[in-house]
């Protein structure tokens, strides 16, 4: 049996420091974690640096160009101004639309390689780029943009979107072909501006 003065040289600071310098690496990981579940930014720092590894690089299924049955990927959005629009009136240009929301990790993880593939794009009539903010309120979306320097315009869904383009889940992010046909589609954050997702979308501009 152990006395009184035996237990408390168990419980000495040097002890102590044994067991701090023992499991270390599980007491960061721990604390890292911890971190992740309460700050967005460093959930979305975390996740950016995965999408370094390649691992995470969107590819379009040219096999998905040759499906017959057209679904429907109407629907209408309105921009900060107030002016309703139809995803039926682009017809004629290709369209990468992203579902988003500022309090989103992998949404603000995967967000500056859009901005970059924006950047590419934003010249060419062709292509139309509609990021859908679901964020309840708009000025908190918009600060989020302006304070990390985003030019990229974004808007809101206006009534129902078929089920078929997005079912809830963020990010959720669509490209449709100039016939308004589905060619990709993916839940969850993506390095879209690897140079493989960008000669995809230049192929597809040339269809």
């Amino acid at each position: 049996m152990f006395n009184n003065k035996e237990v408390s040289k168990d419980k000495s600071p040097a002890s102590k420091w044994q067991y701090v310098k023992k499991n270390a690496f599980t007491i960061i990981m721990v604390i890292a974690v911890g971190i992740m579940l309460v700050s967005p930014d460093a959930k979305s720092f975390v996740l950016r640096q995965l999408m370094v590894t390649g691992l995470f690089n969107p590819s379009i299924d040219k096999k998905d160009g040759d499906a017959t049955k057209q679904i429907n990927t109407d629907f209408d959005f309105v921009d900060e101004k107030g002016s309703v629009q139809s995803t039926s009136s682009l017809r004629g240009k290709v369209v990468f639309i992203n579902f988003w929301a500022s309090w989103c990790p992998p949404c603000r993880a995967e967000f500056p390689s859009i901005e970059t593939f924006y950047t590419k794009f934003k010249d060419n009539p062709d292509v139309f780029f509609l990021t859908i903010n679901e964020d309840s309120d708009l000025a908190t979306a918009k600060a989020y943009l302006m304070n990390e320097n985003f030019s990229i315009p974004f808007y809101k869904s206006n009534g129902n979107v078929p089920g078929e383009i997005y079912s809830g889940a963020l990010p959720t992010t669509v490209v449709l072909d100039k016939t308004g046909k589905i060619r990709f589609h993916h839940t969850g954050f993506a390095n879209y501006a690897s140079d493989e997702f960008v000669k995809q979308i230049e192929e597809l501009v040339n269809e």
